[in-house]
């Protein structure tokens, strides 16, 4: 079975990730691209909004990627579901939880297959990781994400925005691997988030959980290499140490072997999956951490950002 494939918003992690992922795995042939400006390098139809691809394809789409920021997907994937058509959400799926909930029961009426792709969650260290915890009682969690936005977001406006997520757009990614691998759920204690003066969405923010020991600072100021590690310790005395965003892993101070392994390619094989079963395969846990921490955060305003 070939899977033809819409992309809906063309923008970096679009071009950089999704497009090779899906002309790397043969379950896939991408078929429209649907984005304000037209590609010049790809040879598919483009069109400027989803209405006018279904329209003049009609029948011809299985699945679609939705690429675009978090604000628009809400409504872009309810006219995915109209047509019964599987979707993939890049993260975060939605801009809220009551969009996500809202937009599950739409695609479930319509029998649309709903794919949540928190692309850290197929990184290399994660399933090794998960295994290692099966079983072992948590005594303390610590969590950084840390690096430069100007490095990794340069130029982007809507990531300040309300509801633009700011450094909780890479942070959710940490939070994503440890909704995966922890045998308990992450419960938001209490939270600081540091506004700059001219924004609208964080540039840092420190997290307690509920529990001993179980804290999380993410950080968008980062001066130097960038740091994306999560360190955890067990009451047996395991200790499970993960770094590079997921690229490393380290049990009791011994590095794993990892196997060659490529985030958004396990995630084309997770929703090819999801397309031909029909089966929806969604994950709100991240969502809903970052939610709560916006909800019983204290602000803190520190220096504009420029």
């Amino acid at each position: 079975m070939t899977i033809r494939i819409a992309i809906i918003g063309f923008g970096k992690i679009a071009r950089d990730e999704h497009l090779p992922a899906i002309n790397d795995n043969p379950d896939f042939e991408l078929v429209a691209i649907v984005t304000n400006n037209a590609p010049t390098d790809i040879s598919c139809p483009y069109f400027r909004n989803v209405a006018d691809m279904f329209a003049a394809m009609p029948g011809s789409v299985d699945a679609v990627a939705i690429c675009t920021p978090p604000g628009p997907r809400f409504e872009i994937g309810c006219a995915v579901a109209a047509h019964g058509v599987a979707m993939l959400l890049e993260k975060p799926p939605t801009a809220t939880l009551g969009e996500l909930d809202d937009l599950l029961q739409i695609a479930e009426a319509n029998e649309a297959p709903v794919f949540t792709a928190w692309h850290s969650q197929y990184s290399a260290a994660v399933d090794i990781a998960q295994h290692a915890l099966v079983a072992e009682e948590v005594t303390s969690i610590s969590l950084l994400w840390q690096e430069d936005v100007r490095k990794f977001h340069a130029g982007q406006q809507w990531i300040w925005e309300a509801g633009g997520f700011g450094v909780f757009d890479p942070g959710i990614n940490g939070l994503s691997i440890l909704t995966r691998i922890l045998p308990e759920p992450i419960l938001v204690r209490d939270a600081n988030l540091c506004f700059p003066g001219n924004k609208q969405a964080p540039i840092a923010a420190e997290l307690n959980f509920h529990g001993n020991a179980r804290t999380a600072v993410l950080d968008w100021r980062g001066d130097s290499e960038e740091r994306w590690s999560i360190h955890i310790q067990t009451q047996s005395g395991k200790r499970v140490d993960i770094s590079h965003g997921g690229a490393a892993l380290a049990i009791d101070g011994l590095q794993q072997d990892l196997p060659d392994h490529d985030e958004y390619r396990g995630v084309y094989k997770e929703f090819g999956n999801v397309v031909k079963t029909r089966r929806s395969r969604v994950d709100r846990e991240p969502l809903r951490i970052v939610a709560d921490c916006f909800l019983i955060g204290s602000r803190k305003m520190v220096e504009d950002f420029v």
